[in-house]
């Protein structure tokens, strides 16, 4: 396991869902670590856990055990040790879904600015971070587009942007290539390894894309709610 400090890290995560007889084991004791700048694969069959796992790190459900670090502070550990969970996933926490679900009476400026506004960034700021993010990602020509006029991939990369717009040090990709063809499903994960390098934020992609999966250095496998490292094949994206 990568030892740099900073991202995420993982220790005995337990879920359990349900009491007594009724009671379902869907997070068996996972521990994982990914760095600042790395973008690590994750990947297992319908039902073994991805789902719930995604959903611990984000904070969107409750661990029954364990302890979760993000950066440098520890915001589970048997509970949450932080009193604002909605903050938490709005300034320290990125999602990038299968959809982008971009906002539609949104131009692109706004739909990446909007975070950072509601963070308490002034207005000007978080719409300079929202263009810097969008010169970055190559769809600065469409600042002023309404989510509609985009193509899959444009609309894609401008989710990415906004979740970067809080430069938050984790973020959570869930099949975010699925439905991209090779040659688009490859650029967002180019997109991916760069930004992360470039903002050193810890990066995880849930992601059942056979496109994809040989291109990450990391992968974890989850069966029956527990995880299993492996070194990828790390395969060059040029």
């Amino acid at each position: 396991m990568n030892s740099k400090p900073g991202g995420i890290r993982i220790e005995n995560l337990r879920k359990v869902y349900g009491h007594g007889d009724t009671a379902v084991e869907a997070l068996r004791n996972v521990t994982m670590q990914v760095a600042p700048g790395e973008v690590v694969g994750l990947v297992g069959p319908s039902g073994s856990g991805k789902s719930t796992l995604l959903k611990c790190l984000g904070a969107i459900i409750e661990p029954t055990s364990g302890r979760m670090t993000l950066g440098d502070e520890v915001i589970y550990d048997n509970g949450w040790k932080t009193p604002d969970l909605r903050a938490l996933r709005r300034d320290r926490i990125g999602f990038v879904f299968q959809a982008p679900y971009l906002i539609p009476f949104l131009d692109v400026t706004d739909n990446v600015a909007l975070l950072p506004m509601l963070a308490g960034v002034p207005n000007v700021d978080a719409r300079r971070r929202a263009m810097e993010l969008l010169k970055a990602l190559d769809v600065a020509h469409r600042a002023k587009a309404e989510p509609a006029q985009l193509s899959g991939g444009e609309q894609q990369r401008v989710s990415i942007a906004r979740a970067l717009a809080n430069k938050p040090p984790v973020i959570l990709a869930d099949e975010p290539t699925a439905p991209l063809d090779s040659e688009r499903a490859l650029a967002v994960v180019r997109i991916l390894n760069t930004m992360a390098q470039q903002a050193q934020t810890a990066i995880i992609v849930v992601t059942h894309d056979e496109k994809i999966i040989p291109t990450f250095k990391r992968i974890y496998h989850i069966r029956d709610g527990q995880t299993v490292e492996e070194q990828g094949e790390a395969r060059a994206l040029d």
